[in-house]
């Protein structure tokens, strides 16, 4: 039997990825497993993934359409692709952080990846993210929103909102873990961010002396990425690209140094 020492290695990035490759069956066991379970369970089952972005969408597109007069064409498809995004990134930043505590009896009696949970909190991220694909499709089709040939951009735009994701995710999970007011915190902050970034609005709206705000906003060049193709037909400008794959690649490397740096002594914090 082989007997895991700690001090026996120096953990790094390498190391780390060759060990969930390792246990890549027991990662493929987590995400099913969180899958089913929030499914198994619901009245609704899979149908409340479908709904819940449309609830929400009726009700901002009311909101800004009715009451605030937007005037931004196709507004529920332009609506709806910023709730997609925001709800993938949200949702799996969130999970990372409870999927870690939730797999803290596992952590202490055997020895797996410390990341493999927040790798798995991604993995059911991305099953979410194409069901809510579904009610995008059809809402753009009932309002008539175009289908361009830029949606072959869009798996690019999901990898890169991934690596962002799990960089966020691994970096808030590994900070929550040595500070438990992290999580309150990251809700208060995720909930501001959420203002901040063009979701239910155009950048095109705000004075012009606050758009260096919105440009400072990773998010919001991220979501560039992943609106521009499908809502406007066009592919991102360089500008865009640049900002988006630098910001989401330097995430995910702190969050992954900063996750793995500390792994070992996750176990004895939680």
């Amino acid at each position: 039997m082989t007997t895991y020492d700690s001090a026996a290695r120096r953990l790094s990035f390498v190391e780390e990825i060759h060990e969930l490759i390792r246990f890549r069956e027991f990662l493929r066991l987590l995400v099913n497993n969180s899958i089913t379970t929030r499914y198994k369970r619901s009245v609704f089952g899979i149908l409340w993934t479908l709904v819940n972005p449309l609830m929400t969408m009726a009700v901002l597109t009311f909101v800004f359409s009715e009451i605030f007069h937007s005037t931004t064409p196709y507004y529920p498809a332009y609506l709806l692709i910023g709730i997609t995004f925001w709800n993938f990134f949200g949702q799996t930043t969130n999970q990372a952080v409870n999927s870690l505590v939730w797999g803290a009896g596992l952590l202490k009696r055997t020895y797996i990846p410390r990341s493999i949970f927040a790798v798995s909190a991604l993995g059911n991220g991305v099953f979410n993210l194409f069901v809510s694909l579904i009610p995008l499709v059809a809402i753009m089709i009932f309002i008539g929103q175009p289908f361009y040939v830029t949606w072959v951009f869009f798996p690019f735009a999901i990898l890169i909102t991934m690596m962002f994701t799990l960089g966020v995710g691994l970096f808030i999970s590994a900070l929550a873990v040595q500070f438990t007011d992290v999580v309150d915190m990251y809700q208060l902050a995720i909930q501001i961010l959420f203002w901040f970034t063009p979701i239910m609005y155009p950048k095109s709206v705000l004075p012009t002396n606050l758009s260096w705000l919105i440009n400072l906003n990773p998010l919001y060049h991220i979501l560039e990425l992943f609106r521009v193709p499908i809502y406007n037909g066009w592919l991102p400008g360089p500008n865009t690209m640049i900002a988006a794959v630098g910001s989401s690649v330097l995430m995910l490397l702190i969050g992954w140094w900063f996750f793995t740096s500390r792994a070992d002594k996750i176990v004895y914090r939680i």
